[in-house]
């Protein structure tokens, strides 16, 4: 059944006369056998329209299928008629092979008149008589046909292309899953990589890091002695050019290269402490945090012991209302006994120790110290700022003024070489890069707020997790495109079967 016109009755040409006997037979059979070409849509309207079938014909096939129903309850155990009946829809050609497999099973009740007493068999013999009247079978075959060609089989089509197409997008998206996946894997590591540490157990490397800072800040003090060149070389060069006194260039440098990294208190008053209380990070201090809204009042201690609450009738302001007494306005201001000045002392914030120990931030050494560091770091940049200069001054050549200016210089001034320069500012870069990389800034962070483990902790996992959530979706979308593709396996023995 094609696309063709309607109606169109396609001939084979007029019959073609030879002499001889007449052929009238053979162009009656020719014409006979003449295809008709009719729409699929209009199959079932050209059946009714040429009284092939009657317009009532769904009635007709509605008592059938009441027949078949009823027939149905009566069936013998044979294993075709199982397969015949298994999930399909009972039409009128599966009636005839029931017929034919009865023949055989039924074959006992036969009489000598050539028809069978069984119940089984007339019930379906009366079926294929009820399907051939009035070419039942043709209108109910027709109008299946219609159906299969115009939405079933278009609709197991779409369903098996959309399965296939779901198999591909959950195969490409399995794969986009896994390349996630090592992405983010390979951030982790190369974030543990730049934190210095191998990633296993991230919260205790961090903590471990910190254990090896005061044995490298140590090694940073003993090597700023490798800088006194340099300083020599700078403090002379302010000498001769300000003309001011050298000590007061780079104080910090000339301090740590003569005592090394001693604490805050012994560079702060110039003596050696004889109690050092370095401040001690609790281990909930770490762990714990502040419930979202809650006001955090740190160490602070709230006793309701020997408080009396007074009214605002019963503060004692010692202000005295003396109507009598002689005045302006009548008002005796009594503040008590005054204070002598003498007697009044103001204690430094930080400083209200007893003398000779350290405590708080003049317990850290020099390097461990915050503001301390960072006037190191300035004075080393500001030394190595110095010197690249002077090396580009080297290297360039030096003009008139130059040359007149440093006529009367000092021999350190006079005497200094391309190399000697170039040896200063490696040492001087090398303590700058020791002390600002990132691993020692992050060193640094969990040295002045032991939480900062506790984000850094949180963001790399959050990596791992992100990695197991997208090796989860692999599974789950390599699940899914294994279902759709035995979906569309399981379709297509029905679509064969509807061809």
């Amino acid at each position: 059944m094609g696309g063709l016109c309607p109606y169109r009755v396609q001939s084979r040409g007029p019959p073609k006369f030879s002499h001889g006997p007449p052929v009238g037979n053979r162009c009656l059979m020719d014409l006979q056998n003449v295809p008709i070409d009719i729409q699929t849509s209009k199959l079932l309207d050209w059946l009714v329209d040429r009284r092939h079938c009657t317009l009532k014909w769904q009635n007709k096939v509605q008592q059938i299928r009441e027949k078949i129903n009823q027939a149905l309850q009566d069936m013998p155990e044979h294993e075709d008629i199982k397969n015949l009946l298994a999930g399909t829809y009972i039409n009128y050609f599966h009636c005839l092979k029931i017929v034919e497999i009865l023949k055989g099973t039924e074959a006992a009740t036969k009489n000598l008149f050539g028809r069978y007493s069984s119940q089984r068999m007339k019930d379906w013999q009366e079926v294929i008589s009820l399907y051939q009247a009035d070419n039942t079978y043709l209108a109910e075959r027709g109008s299946l046909l219609m159906r299969s060609v115009s939405y079933e089989i278009p609709a197991l089509k779409k369903q098996m292309a959309r399965c296939q197409q779901l198999a591909v997008e959950s195969e490409r998206r399995a794969e986009e899953c896994v390349q996630g996946a090592a992405e983010q894997r390979e951030q982790y590591y190369s974030s543990c990589k730049r934190y210095g540490i191998s990633g296993e157990d991230v919260r205790k490397e961090l903590q471990m890091l910190v254990c090896d800072v005061p044995s490298l800040l140590r090694q940073v003090g003993a090597d700023t002695a490798r800088l006194l060149p340099a300083v020599e070389l700078y403090q002379a060069c302010v000498s001769f050019v300000c003309e001011s006194s050298p000590e007061g260039a780079l104080p910090l440098i000339c301090y740590v290269q003569k005592k090394g990294d001693t604490s805050v208190y012994e560079w702060r008053t110039g003596e050696v402490p004889e109690t050092v209380e370095r401040p001690e990070v609790k281990a909930e201090d770490v762990t714990q945090h502040t419930v979202e809204g809650e006001i955090d009042w740190g160490d602070i201690v709230l006793s309701t012991e020997n408080v009396t609450l007074q009214t605002s009738e019963d503060i004692d302001w010692g202000i005295v209302s003396e109507p009598e007494a002689p005045g302006a306005d009548g008002i005796v201001w009594d503040i008590g006994e005054t204070t002598p000045a003498e007697n009044i002392s103001v204690v430094e914030t930080g400083h209200d120790v007893p003398p000779g120990v350290a405590r708080g931030t003049d317990a850290l050494t020099i390097l461990e110290n915050t503001e301390t560091r960072n006037q190191f770091v300035d004075e080393l940049m500001e030394l190595e700022l110095f010197l690249s200069q002077w090396l580009q001054d080297l290297d360039s050549d030096a003009d008139i003024v130059t040359v007149t200016q440093f006529h009367n210089a000092p021999v350190i001034l006079q005497g200094q070489t391309r190399e000697k320069v170039v040896t200063m500012l490696a040492d001087v870069r090398d303590l700058i890069a020791r002390l600002t990389d990132v691993k020692m800034r992050h060193v640094f962070l969990i040295l002045a707020s032991p939480r900062y483990v506790d984000r850094v902790t949180d963001l790399l996992r959050q990596r791992l997790r992100q990695a197991e959530l997208l090796e989860r979706k692999r599974e789950a979308w390599l699940e899914r495109g294994k279902s759709t593709q035995e979906e569309r396996e399981s379709l297509e023995p029905k679509l064969q079967l509807l061809q």
